[in-house]
């Protein structure tokens, strides 16, 4: 499959912004849509729009069997053990915030611990911060080295008996570094520890099966994997899930109700109180195939190839300061790359680079600790998809040596 063949899939390459073609490289915030998953999403909006697993009537029917042919889609896509394990969210957000919330009133107390990395997103940062603060238990940070690489070798001095959980980013959505997931949570589970990965990026960019990881949460995005925006997934472990109270109350997460006693629903609809974004999540499926398309086809390997010149290309210029910088592993950096260059703002870049026609990332990119580690206020950050082309990598390239010429004149 060439580049051609799956740009044609996605109506939104085919416009222009400001009269110029649209090379779309925010690919780490939201992944265009694949047709597929716009008719998906149009079906059943138009033709099967009825609340699920409650009536009877046809539509209804429609409806629920899409929304859990996506669960079982998700579940043969990461491995999982048993779809029961598959919780649907509004995002990786709502996940994380699940976990941190049902786990923290399961499993934490007054002086427990929890770590997280120097290197997390604010959705990995705020929800642990939130629960500590409501169970009087303390977080600790695992810290990166001065090129964006978790200093692993002191993640075993700060497990203790008190550490009941740790949460460590699969992907680093600022340096695109891939973390070494599997080594952690191993490391973890021999101190009877569990790990959440917040997979946001990694589900994306990575072949994730949660039970070779054996990591105990997984979470992730829809709209990053070419889904409808408002769709997430949790993947936990049935012991986990089973053990921990739900997070929200009301709908259809209840066994049964009296004023004396409420019991739960059994998983995974104990975690997905209320009407779901049901026509959103049935996207998940076709968003899925699409994926897999892709793999079939070996269509990553010309994306290697775009990927490698923007990394040469950003790494090699003097004036550029590349944050995220690999250690020889080919598979270590996703194709994500942020940087800054000295005496320019990194907003006045993305503005000259918009009229250009070219769409980046400016700002914190939700990771203002990590940004303190590195001495800057923000960012430019590109990112690709496997329908962005060379043409387009070179395009940019010179775009931004005459933006960044532009604003030190």
């Amino acid at each position: 499959m060439v580049v051609e063949e799956i740009r044609d899939m996605f109506p939104a390459l085919s416009r222009k912004v400001y009269g110029k073609n649209l090379v779309y490289f925010d690919n780490a915030a939201t992944t265009q849509r694949v047709r597929t998953v716009l008719d998906k999403w149009n079906e059943i909006s138009s033709f099967s729009n009825a609340n699920i697993h409650r009536a009877v009537h046809r539509l209804a029917d429609e409806a629920t069997q899409a929304y859990e042919d996506a669960r079982d889609a998700v579940c043969n896509f990461i491995n999982a053990g048993h779809r029961e394990e598959i919780v649907f969210t509004s995002g990786t957000t709502a996940a994380i915030n699940l976990v941190a919330f049902s786990f923290g009133e399961a499993f934490v107390g007054e002086g427990d611990e929890v770590i997280i990395t120097e290197a997390e997103h604010h959705s990995d940062i705020v929800p642990w911060q939130m629960m500590c603060k409501r169970r009087k238990a303390v977080l600790k940070v695992l810290p990166i080295d001065d090129d964006g690489h978790l200093m692993i070798g002191r993640l075993e001095s700060m497990l203790s008996p008190k550490t009941k959980i740790m949460a460590v980013t699969h992907v680093s959505n600022v340096l695109g570094i891939v973390n070494p997931v599997k080594k952690i949570i191993s490391m973890c589970h021999e101190a009877g520890v569990p790990v959440l990965v917040d997979g946001a990026q990694g589900i994306v960019h990575c072949d994730v099966d949660v039970q070779e990881l054996d990591c105990d949460f997984y979470a992730f995005s829809g709209h990053k994997l070419y889904a409808a925006t408002g769709t997430g997934v949790l993947y936990g472990k049935k012991k986990w899930l089973d053990a921990m109270p739900p997070y929200m109350g009301g709908g259809e997460m209840v066994g049964t109700v009296s004023f004396a006693e409420t019991t739960y629903a059994p998983l995974p609809l104990k975690f997905e109180a209320g009407t779901q974004n049901f026509a959103s999540v049935a996207t998940l499926k076709p968003a899925i195939d699409f994926v897999n398309l892709l793999s079939e086809n070996r269509a990553g390997k010309y994306s290697d190839l775009v990927r490698d010149y923007l990394y040469d290309s950003l790494y090699n210029n003097p004036k550029i300061r590349l944050y995220g910088v690999p250690r020889g592993t080919e598979d270590e950096k996703i194709p994500v790359f942020s940087f800054s260059v000295d005496g320019v703002h990194h907003e006045d870049l993305a503005l000259i680079l918009d009229k250009m026609g070219i769409a980046v990332r400016s700002g914190q990119m939700c990771a203002e600790p990590l940004m303190e580690r590195l001495g800057i206020t923000g960012a430019l950050r590109a990112s690709i998809a496997p329908y962005n082309t060379m043409q387009e990598a070179e395009y940019f390239i010179k775009s931004l040596s005459k933006a960044i010429r532009m604003l030190m004149l």
